[in-house]
C-alpha cells in the first residue's frame, strides 16, 4: 500500500450545490495528498519512527500498518458570525490507530492546523498511549483558524458546529478528544453538550466521557489542568534524581508560558529551580537573578496581556532566547523549534520536551552529539494523557476522584513510563526518545501479533 493514500472523508455541507461539484473537491482533495510529500512534523515522526522500528525489528507488515493514519476527516463547515455574515471553516480529525484501545488525543485551534501537522500530532499520540500503558489509540485535530480574532460567542458556535459536522466520528468509546492549543476546558463543555445533545435522551448522560479535559462542574478531573505540566516536572525530578542532581538553584527557560509552561514552572521553582526567561507568541523576557512564576502568571491575567512588558524582566531577541545561559530548557509552545540552527548554541544540558515534536530530528542529532539530554515528548508530557485516562474512568464509573488521589495517580504512572524508558535506553546504549519509540512500538506489535489481522 502507498503510505499516502488514505481513508480520507470529505463533507459537504451544501455550498457545493450538485453531486458532481462534490465529486471533484474529493478528487482534488485525495490528488493534493497523492503529489505532496512529505514533510515538516510528519517528516521527522516517520524518521523517528523508522529508525526506533530498525532498532527492535519491527515486523514488515506491521511497520506498513503503523505506517499509515487509519482515518483522515476534514470537515467543511458554515458559521454566522456577531455581524450576520457566514464564515466557512476547515476542521480535521486524524485517527492513527486503535490497536490498543478508542482513539485519544487533542484538538488545537491555530493558523498552523492542517491535515499534515495532525497526522504527525495522531501518531504521536499512539506512541504515548502505548508507552504510558493506556488502553488507547492515537488520534489529534484541531480547526484552521486564529481564535484572538473571534469573539468568545463566534468561538463557541463554531466549535459546537464543528461537534455536529464530525458527528459519529468521534465518541466516548470510539475517539475522546481533549484540550491542545488554544483550546481549554471551556471548549470541551462546548463539544460535550453538543455531542450530548445529539443523543437519544436516554443515552446523554452515558456520552459525558466523549471528550476530557471538561470543567469539574460537568465531570471533568480534580488536577487535570495542572497534569500535563506536573508531568513535565515529574520528569525532570525523576532525571535529576537518576543522576544525583539537585534541582535547587538550577536555572530553567520556558517556551510557552500557557497551561503547560505556567505549571512545569510553578512546580520546578517550588523545588528550588529558577525561572530566568519566558518566550511567548509575542515576545521573549529574561532575568537571570530569576522571575517568579506567580507573579508573571498574575501580570498576566490581570492585564490579559503579553510576558512582553512583565516589568521584573528585560526583552530577549526571538533567535537568542535558546542559547540563554540555563541549566534546563523548556519547550512547551509549538513544534519543530529547536532545528539545526539553534541546536548548537544551546547551552541547557537537559531539553525537557513539553510540547509535541519541539524539535527536529536534525537538531536532535546535534543536541545528542553535544552530550545534551533530551526527555522527549511522548514521556515527558504525557501527564495531560494520563489525567485524561483518569478522567475518562470516573466518568465511566460515575465516580469523583479527589485531588491529593489524582495526583499520587499521575506521580506513579509517570514514574513508572520514566522508569521504563530510562533503564531501556541505558541497558540498549540508545537515547530516551529512540527508548520510548522502541518501548511503544513492541506494545502494539505485541497486540497485533496476539489479535492477527483481520480477515
Amino acid at each position: 500500500m502507498n503510505p499516502n493514500q488514505q481513508n480520507f472523508i470529505f463533507y459537504d455541507w451544501g455550498y457545493n450545490s450538485t453531486k458532481k461539484k462534490v465529486m471533484i473537491t474529493i478528487e482534488k482533495v485525495n490528488s493534493k495528498i497523492q503529489k505532496q510529500p512529505l514533510k515538516g512534523m510528519m517528516e521527522n515522526v516517520m524518521e523517528q519512527f523508522n529508525s526506533a522500528a530498525d532498532q527492535i525489528n519491527l515486523h514488515p507488515n506491521i511497520r506498513k500498518i503503523l505506517s499509515i493514519t487509519n482515518n483522515e476527516i476534514i470537515v467543511n463547515f458554515p458559521v454566522k458570525m456577531d455581524n450576520g455574515d457566514v464564515e466557512i471553516f476547515t476542521g480535521y480529525r486524524v485517527q492513527h490507530n486503535n490497536a490498543l484501545g478508542p482513539y485519544k488525543g487533542g484538538l488545537r485551534y491555530h493558523p498552523t492546523v492542517d491535515i499534515d501537522a495532525a497526522r504527525a500530532l495522531a501518531m504521536w499520540m499512539t506512541w504515548k498511549t502505548s508507552l504510558s500503558g493506556l488502553p488507547y489509540g492515537g488520534g489529534k485535530g484541531g480547526i484552521k483558524l486564529d481564535p484572538t480574532k473571534y469573539s468568545k460567542a463566534e468561538l463557541e458556535r463554531i466549535t459546537r458546529r464543528f461537534t455536529f459536522a464530525l458527528a459519529d466520528n468521534i465518541g466516548p468509546e470510539h475517539d475522546i478528544p481533549a484540550p491542545d492549543i488554544n483550546t481549554n476546558s471551556q471548549t470541551m463543555a462546548w463539544i460535550a453538550d453538543t455531542y450530548m445533545s445529539t443523543r437519544p435522551p436516554a443515552e446523554r448522560t452515558a456520552n459525558q466521557h466523549v471528550v476530557t479535559g471538561k470543567p469539574d462542574g460537568i465531570g471533568g478531573l480534580a488536577g487535570r489542568d495542572r497534569a500535563t505540566g506536573y508531568g513535565v516536572y515529574l520528569s525532570i525530578k525523576f532525571w535529576t534524581e537518576k543522576n544525583n542532581i539537585s534541582l535547587e538553584g538550577k536555572k530553567f527557560i520556558v517556551q510557552g508560558f500557557g497551561n503547560v509552561g505556567y505549571w512545569a514552572a510553578y512546580f520546578l521553582e517550588k523545588d528550588g529551580a529558577k525561572l530566568v526567561a519566558v518566550q511567548d507568541a509575542y515576545g521573549s523576557i529574561q532575568n537571570q537573578k530569576g522571575i517568579k512564576v506567580e507573579d508573571l502568571f498574575k501580570y498576566i491575567q490581570i492585564n490579559d496581556a503579553s510576558i512582553v512588558d512583565f516589568p521584573n524582566a528585560k526583552p530577549v531577541e526571538k533567535n537568542k532566547f535558546f542559547t540563554l545561559d540555563c541549566d534546563i530548557c523548556i519547550p512547551a509552545a509549538l513544534g519543530n523549534q529547536i532545528t539545526r540552527e539553534n541546536a548548537p548554541r544551546i547551552k541547557a544540558k537537559l531539553i525537557a520536551e513539553g510540547a509535541n515534536g519541539p524539535t527536529n530530528v536534525e537538531g536532535e542529532k546535534i543536541l545528542l552529539e553535544r552530550g545534551i539530554t533530551i526527555i522527549p515528548d511522548i514521556l515527558c508530557n504525557s501527564g495531560g494523557v494520563v489525567g485524561s485516562y483518569f478522567e475518562w474512568l470516573q466518568n465511566r464509573n460515575g465516580e469523583i476522584w479527589q485531588l491529593d488521589e489524582v495526583m499520587a495517580k499521575l506521580d506513579k504512572k509517570m514514574k513508572e513510563s520514566f522508569n521504563k524508558v530510562y533503564d531501556y535506553s541505558k541497558n540498549r546504549g540508545m537515547d530516551m526518545r529512540t527508548a520510548a519509540f522502541c518501548i511503544a512500538i513492541e506494545r502494539i506489535e505485541k497486540a497485533y501479533i496476539q489479535r492477527g489481522i483481520f480477515p
